[in-house]
């Protein structure tokens, strides 16, 4: 592929971003991170991908949005990792699963089921898709330092979004209902669309890369008629996001990394 000054999608160059990225889904929320950095600036914005880059602690950092979906997740982490970063925090919503997870909670995946195919050019369905051990952990010592319920497990993600909530309406619905249903035996925590590629990715470049989601509602406490309100609000996934990369950064300057 010819060399270009900018990386294709994201626009950027080596120097506009961080080395450590949070990744929310929507170019809207990517303001709202920003917030939390200081001395933050919009740096490019083409299609999906916005990006703000400003500092916490001293150390740049960057909050590039990624759209829906595995595609182009992998895209945002391969053009920002070739613009040298190595550390990525997703923030984002989900669908609970699991019945302990309410609207409104946090969930930090430490693993994902991989019921999508972004992963599958670069690690072969043996392979799976796990969160790095230290972000992982910051993510959920982030969100209980903050007073969040938090729930650490894995999650499913898919490629449709409706085949989760209207899974009858597809010709395959057979197959969406018996695999929601082992996810459900197997204790999986909740669905999204972006973590199983993400984990996979980071793996095959070798970063650091964890993911935590704000509950909006969980469908299986409403079929088990268990009280719930719907929950939109994401600051507290963004909140968890930003104190994990803290946390992190932290850490890298007691270990010199």
């Amino acid at each position: 592929m010819q060399e270009l000054e900018k990386q294709f999608h994201i626009h950027c160059t080596p120097g506009d971003v961080g080395r450590y990225c949070i990744l929310p889904g929507d170019p809207g929320r990517v303001p709202a991170i920003a917030a939390l950095f200081d001395d933050a600036k919009e740096v490019a914005y083409n299609r999906e991908f916005r990006v703000w880059t400003g500092y916490l602690l001293g150390e740049k950092v960057t909050a590039c949005s990624t759209g829906i979906g595995g595609p182009s997740a992998a895209i945002a982490m391969e053009e920002l990792h070739k613009c040298g970063a190595d550390t990525f925090l997703r923030t984002g919503t989900c669908g609970g699963i699991d019945l302990s997870v309410q609207s409104g909670d946090i969930v930090v995946a430490t693993g994902a089921v991989r019921y999508e195919h972004t992963s599958l050019e670069y690690a072969p369905p043996e392979f799976p898709a796990v969160g790095n051990l230290d972000a992982v952990n910051a993510l959920v010592d982030a969100a209980k330092g903050l007073g969040f319920p938090v729930h650490a497990g894995v999650v499913q993600s898919k490629d449709s979004f409706y085949g989760q909530h209207s899974p009858d309406a597809s010709p395959v619905s057979y197959e969406l209902h018996q695999k929601w249903e082992a996810w459900k035996r197997l204790g999986v925590k909740a669905s999204e669309m972006e973590t199983a590629a993400l984990y996979v990715v980071a793996a095959a470049l070798g970063v650091r890369c964890g993911a935590c989601f704000h509950v909006i509602w969980n469908q299986e406490r409403e079929s088990a008629g268990l009280d719930q309100k719907m929950s939109t609000d994401t600051s507290a996934a963004v909140r968890v996001a930003v104190e994990a990369l803290k946390r992190l950064i932290v850490r890298d300057k007691e270990e010199g990394l």
